[in-house]
C-alpha cells in the first residue's frame, strides 16, 4: 500500500475529514463498511413517535368538523368547546391502536399531575400539528413550555436545590442553539472581538471553530480534562476561571468525546470560583445528560450565571426532527450585563430592538436571542415550527410518564454493552468501572491502545505515524470509519468511536481491526529494533 500523505487534512473539521474517509471505506465494493464516525443513533423512541401520529389523525378529524358545509378537502381550525370530550371518545373507539394509549395517558398526566387544563393541552397540541398558526408566543407555545420545562427541571435539576424559574426558547436543535446564542452575545456586547473565552475540552468541534471566525475574533484557552484522571478537570485548571479576563465558560457536559459527565467536586468548585467571579458567563451543552447516572447540570449549579442548551435529538433518536431549548434564569447575569451597558452601547441596541417592542430597554436577553435569530425585522415569524413543538412535547412526556425509568435503564444498557463488546474485539479489558461515565461515545488514542506494550513503543509510534494516518488506514484496509479526537482538542493521537450507531457484532468487529493495525505497528517496531514478534494475541 502507498502511505498516504494525511498532513494537508490536518486543518479539516474532524466531520469534514469523515466525508474522506468514508470515500475510502466504501471504495472496496461488497464490503460492509462499519461507520462508527458520526453520533447518529440507531434507536429510537417510538410511543411518543406514534403518539404524534394519532395526535395528527385526531386533529385532522378536528379539522374537518369545521367547514364541512363546503367541499370535500376543505378543514378549519380545531374548535376548543368540547375538545376533551371528543378527544375521550377517541381514545375510546381506537384504544388498541399503538400511541393511543399514550395520548389518553398524556392527557391525563398534564390535567392531574401537572395542574394545566387538559381542553386547552388539547388544543393547543391540534393547532400546532396542524400548524395553522403561527408560533404563538414565539418562544415556545405557552403550555409547550410549561410541560417541557417540567422535563427539564427533571433531567437537568433533579433533586438539586433551585431557586427561582426559568425561561425556554424552542429551537431547531442543539446547532440552532449555538449559532443563536453566539451571534446574541456579540450583537448584545456580551463577548466583543479581542475577548478571552475558556472552552472545556475535549469539545463539540464548533465550540472551538466558531469563536475563531471573522465575525467573532475570540480568544479561546483550554480548560483541559485529564485522562488519566477519568477525563476529569483538575483544581489547577479549573483555577484558570479566576482570571478577571475569561469573560465566558464554555463546556459539553457529558464530554464530547470522552462522555464523562463533570463530577460532583467538579461542579462545586466551580460554583466556588463563580462566587468570586459573579460576571463570569457559563454555557453547557447537557445534550448527552440523559445517559448519565444521577445527571446534575451546572445550571442547577449556578443558574445565575449559565445558560443551558439541551437537544433531544440523541436521547430520543430524533436527530432528523432537530429538536431543542435554550434556559436561562429569570434572575441572570446576562441581562443585568446588558443593563450596564454603556449609553452608547445601549442606545444602539434599544434602536435594533425598537421596531419590536416600545420598552427596548426591558428586554430579556432570551427574547433579544429569538429576535436576532429572524434578523429582528422578522420576528413576527419567529419561534420553532408547531409541528416540531408538539414532538418535542410528546417525547417530553413520555419521559416524564416513565417514573420507572425503563426507556432510560434500556438505552444505558444498550451502549455500554457495546463498548463492552469493542473492548472484546480488542482482545482488552474493559476500563474499570467509572459512575461518571455515560460511553455515548468512547476514544481510543495511540497512547491508551499501546500502553500494555511501553513507553518506547508509544514514543516510536508517535513519532513515526503522520496526522490522522490510523484513521485513514482503518478506512481504507477495514471499512471502518472514526472521527480524529485532535478535532475535538485531544492531546494525542485518537478515534472517536460512536457507541450508538452500530450493532454489537459490528463493534466487536472494529476492536478486531483496530488492534490488527496496532499489531502491524508493533511488529515494524519490533524489526526495527531487532526485536522478535511480541505481539499478543
Amino acid at each position: 500500500m502507498t502511505k498516504r500523505d494525511t498532513s494537508t487534512l490536518a486543518s479539516l473539521s474532524p466531520f469534514e475529514l469523515k466525508d474522506e474517509l468514508i470515500k475510502l471505506a466504501g471504495s472496496v465494493s461488497n464490503r460492509l463498511m462499519l461507520n462508527a464516525g458520526r453520533g447518529n443513533p440507531n434507536f429510537l423512541a417510538t410511543i411518543p413517535r406514534h403518539g404524534f401520529w394519532q395526535l395528527g389523525l385526531f386533529a385532522m378529524v378536528e379539522s374537518e368538523r369545521s367547514f364541512s358545509y363546503l367541499s370535500p378537502g376543505i378543514g378549519g381550525f380545531p374548535r376548543r368547546a368540547g375538545i376533551e370530550e371528543r378527544f375521550d371518545l377517541f381514545t375510546r373507539a381506537h384504544h388498541d391502536v399503538p400511541g393511543v394509549s399514550f395520548l389518553a395517558g398524556a392527557v391525563s398526566y398534564v390535567r392531574d399531575q401537572l395542574g394545566l387544563d387538559g381542553g386547552d393541552f388539547l388544543y393547543e397540541m391540534c393547532e400546532g400539528i396542524l400548524a395553522c398558526n403561527y408560533p404563538v408566543p414565539d418562544r415556545m407555545l405557552r403550555l409547550s413550555e410549561k410541560i417541557v420545562k417540567q422535563y427539564i427541571r427533571r433531567e437537568m435539576i433533579g433533586t438539586h436545590p433551585f431557586v427561582g424559574d426559568f425561561d425556554l426558547y424552542a429551537v431547531e436543535g442543539g446547532t440552532a442553539a449555538m449559532t443563536y446564542l453566539f451571534s446574541s452575545m456579540r450583537t448584545n456586547h456580551l463577548l466583543k472581538a479581542g475577548d478571552v473565552i475558556a472552552l472545556g475540552k475535549p469539545i463539540f468541534t464548533p465550540y472551538i471553530e466558531i469563536p475563531e471566525l471573522a465575525e467573532y475574533q475570540l480568544h479561546e484557552i483550554a480548560i483541559d480534562a485529564d485522562p488519566a484522571n477519568g477525563w476529569q478537570y483538575s483544581k489547577k485548571e479549573l483555577d484558570k476561571l479566576r482570571d478577571p479576563k475569561v469573560k465566558a465558560f464554555f463546556l459539553v457536559n457529558p464530554s464530547n468525546p470522552p462522555s464523562v459527565r463533570v463530577s460532583d467536586e467538579s461542579l462545586a468548585y466551580i460554583a466556588e470560583i463563580v462566587k468570586e467571579r459573579p460576571d463570569l458567563i457559563l454555557l453547557t451543552d447537557d445534550v448527552y445528560g440523559t445517559f448519565a447516572d444521577n445527571f446534575v447540570s451546572l445550571f442547577a449549579m449556578c443558574p445565575y450565571n449559565t445558560i443551558l442548551v439541551y437537544s433531544y435529538s440523541k436521547y430520543f433518536g430524533a436527530t432528523g426532527w432537530r429538536l431543542g431549548v435554550i434556559a436561562t434564569h429569570k434572575s441572570n447575569l446576562l441581562d443585568d450585563a446588558i443593563a450596564k451597558l454603556p449609553k452608547a452601547e445601549a442606545a444602539s441596541l434599544n434602536k435594533r430592538y425598537s421596531s419590536i417592542t416600545t420598552a427596548p430597554e426591558k428586554l430579556l436577553f432570551i427574547d433579544r436571542v429569538v429576535a436576532d435569530s429572524r434578523t429582528v425585522a422578522l420576528n413576527h415569524t419567529a419561534g420553532l415550527s408547531t409541528p416540531q413543538q408538539v414532538q418535542m412535547v410528546l417525547f417530553s412526556l413520555f419521559s416524564l410518564m416513565d417514573t420507572a425509568e425503563t426507556y432510560k435503564k434500556t438505552m444505558k444498557q444498550l451502549i455500554r454493552s457495546r463498548k463492552a463488546a469493542l473492548y472484546r474485539g480488542m482482545g482488552a479489558a474493559a476500563e474499570a468501572a467509572d459512575a461518571n461515565a455515560v460511553d455515548y461515545y468512547t476514544l481510543l488514542d495511540v497512547e491508551q491502545l499501546s500502553r500494555e506494550v511501553g513507553p518506547e513503543f508509544v514514543k516510536w509510534l508517535l513519532d513515526t505515524i503522520q496526522p490522522h494516518e490510523l484513521l485513514f488506514r482503518l478506512a481504507e484496509e477495514a471499512g471502518v470509519v472514526l472521527l480524529p479526537g485532535g478535532g475535538f482538542g485531544t492531546r494525542h493521537p485518537s478515534g472517536r468511536v460512536s457507541l450508538a450507531n452500530l450493532n454489537e457484532e459490528d463493534y466487536v468487529k472494529i476492536g478486531r481491526s483496530v488492534r490488527k493495525l496496532r499489531d502491524e505497528y508493533l511488529e515494524r517496531y519490533h524489526a526495527s529494533h531487532g526485536k522478535g514478534s511480541k505481539s499478543k494475541k
